[in-house]
């Protein structure tokens, strides 16, 4: 079976919330596509529930869009401690981390239920598992210990 870089990470010494650069694939081509670790949560401590977790999912979708060139998905852990961030290109975990926070104040500061994409019968496949009450608590929570470029070493990314 092939190895997964992430069930080698040891889980035990990284410090959420944190961005982690997991890859930087290059196709046949010579097309590149990053693979970021965006931990929100502190693995093994604490999970966030699946309502807020998947109404934050459809919104980084758009919202990381809007900040970051090149995203191409952005996908929660089974494990719902955070999410893979898939990007042509390369791009610093800073940069990514920027991202990341300016998309976490908007959820908790700006949205409204009426911004939240994706939340009706046609256009998400479990569509009344969405919390944004929960999504917000969450981003609140998160953001007040601050998104580090670092997995181990904390380093808050500042304006």
């Amino acid at each position: 079976m092939a190895k997964v870089e992430s069930f080698e990470l040891d889980h035990t010494k990284v410090k959420a919330p944190y961005v982690r650069l997991i890859t930087v694939e290059e196709g046949p081509k010579g097309d590149k596509i990053s693979n970021f670790d965006l931990r929100l949560v502190q693995p093994n401590e604490n999970a966030i529930p699946t309502g807020g977790l998947h109404t934050i999912e459809h919104l980084l979708a758009s919202l990381l869009r809007d900040r970051l060139d090149g995203v191409i998905d952005c996908s929660p852990f089974g494990c719902r401690t955070g999410f893979h961030l898939i990007t042509w290109g390369e791009h610093s975990t800073t940069e990514v981390a920027k991202a990341l926070r300016d998309s976490l104040k908007a959820i908790r500061d700006d949205i409204t239920w009426e911004d939240v994409p994706g939340t009706t019968i046609e256009s998400c496949g479990n569509y009344r598992d969405h919390s944004l009450f929960s999504a917000q608590e969450w981003c609140n929570d998160i953001l007040k210990k601050g998104i580090s470029d670092d997995p181990f070493d904390r380093h808050v990314v500042e304006d």
